[in-house]
């Protein structure tokens, strides 16, 4: 792959967008990339039923104005690719399920996989041409939320942000532009990105809203730019661009760094509880105390967990849940599951969130900021916890890569497992269909023409 290396950022990420093709992926990227498809459908199934899901579907279903070749999984309708990238980004988005790169703090499945799969059944694209998109949104996007850096994740969703221009890249690949097209696209994208996280303090449905816009927004970029609009050639690193409105501190040295050498993709990692990811390490590092101490959730008096300030500034605000979706941002509630009932899936969230022994958990739980965690933080997220017994005993506990992270990974078992379980919770589909969806992915490379999964 020839890369050319340009002074403007920018332009860089446009022209290995240009220049990306399928041969130059390595195959076990090309592998991930199907474990994570397969993840992300999972979940883009479980927002069925959804309140704030349903409720962007029916807006999605009246402005379409008709039918299209685009599935909306959670119905089994066909719509447009501009309205079935909407509806899917806004499910997969919705039980908190969906992988997450460390680094960049980001969500990509959720708004790369929805437009990618929408335009490519809308244009009956080949697998590989669907497995090459998705790793150009995958790695332009993860590079453009580290670049970004932690500072932009405390005001701004980055999902959302990010997210935007990412549907935008992989779109662009998809639609097989140029250079100066691609440019154009990561332009019109980054002038689109949006996301707040004021949602949390009042149970908003803001979050699947988010990467509802970012799909759909980036998915009208890269059309526009096929049609010649023009878009900011700077978006990211120009003076008035992103980095400048968005951050305190940002990276520019992130954005094009080894592209075609370091895959991003292959740094993904897979959610195990259906809790806001901040919550994992912890979880984890509860789970340990107990399992390896042979403690019970009677044994509790105080659970102390060590967190970085990321998870403050997104979990803090969380102090009185009100909503299952809002639980899940309560590290108070996801401990109280874990100490419970040893796990924080989607059944344990929906049966117990606010039952009384978790509550009682709930309410012994305290976080605090700690230089370790925080310093590693977010290349690595540790988990650490002390846990003091109703005796007076206390238990520590670290946990250095919690399940789902890339040296702690999910195999493929694990993972078609979890895709039924988010397939049955959510009523969207029979074990048998699940069961063809999964052999779909796994020989996606060899379908001349993606037709959707139902």
């Amino acid at each position: 792959m020839n890369t050319t290396h340009t002074t403007a950022q920018s332009a860089q990420l446009a022209q290995f967008i240009a220049d990306l093709r399928f041969k130059d992926i390595p195959t076990e990227v090309v592998r991930r990339t199907e474990d994570l498809l397969l993840d992300w459908f999972g979940s883009a199934l479980a927002g069925k039923g959804a309140r704030p899901v349903e409720s962007i579907a029916r807006f999605a279903r009246r402005m379409a104005g008709g039918p299209g070749r685009a599935e909306v999984l959670i119905s089994r309708e066909h719509s447009t690719p501009l309205f079935a990238a909407m509806v899917n980004a806004a499910s997969s988005h919705f039980i908190e399920q969906d992988d997450v790169h460390n680094a960049s703090v980001f969500h990509p499945a959720a708004v790369i996989f929805p437009p990618v799969l929408a335009v490519a059944q809308d244009l009956g694209c080949t697998g590989e041409e669907i497995i090459l998109a998705s790793v150009a949104g995958y790695e332009v996007g993860i590079r453009i939320g580290e670049f970004l850096g932690r500072n932009h994740y405390t005001i701004f969703h980055t999902t959302g942000t990010v997210g935007t221009v990412a549907a935008a890249a992989a779109v662009a690949k998809l639609l097989r532009l140029d250079a100066t097209q691609c440019l154009d696209a990561i332009g019109s994208g980054g002038t689109q990105a949006a996301g707040l996280w004021e949602f949390l303090r009042d149970a908003a449905d803001s979050k699947q809203l988010h990467t509802a816009h970012a799909a759909s927004a980036g998915l009208m970029a890269a059309y526009l730019a096929k049609d010649g609009f023009k878009g900011a050639q700077h978006i990211l690193e120009g003076p008035q661009g992103m980095a400048a409105g968005m951050t305190n501190e940002s990276f520019p040295e992130k954005l094009c760094a080894d592209l075609g050498t370091r895959w991003a993709t292959l740094e993904v990692s897979f959610k195990f509880h259906a809790s806001c990811r901040h919550t994992h390490p912890a979880a984890d590092a509860l789970l340990k105390a107990m399992q390896d101490n042979r403690l019970k959730a009677a044994d509790i008096e105080r659970v102390d967990a060590y967190v970085h300030q990321g998870a403050i500034d997104v979990l803090g605000p969380v102090v009185d849940p009100q909503t299952v979706h809002q639980a899940k941002f309560s590290m108070g509630t996801v401990l109280g599951l874990i100490a419970t009932r040893g796990g924080a899936s989607v059944v344990d969230f929906e049966e117990a969130a606010f039952t009384e022994d978790v509550i009682n958990i709930r309410n012994r739980v305290h976080m605090h900021w700690d230089a370790e965690v925080d310093g590693a933080y977010p290349k690595q997220w540790i988990g650490k916890v002390t846990v003091t017994t109703r005796d007076g005993n206390t238990y520590d506990a670290k946990v250095l890569e919690p399940k789902g992270d890339p040296g702690n990974t999910l195999s493929r078992a694990e993972i078609e497992e979890k895709v039924h379980v988010l397939a049955s919770f959510a009523q969207a589909a029979s074990a048998n269909e699940v069961d063809q969806a999964i052999e779909k992915i796994w020989h996606l490379t060899e379908s001349s023409q993606f037709n959707g999964f139902f």
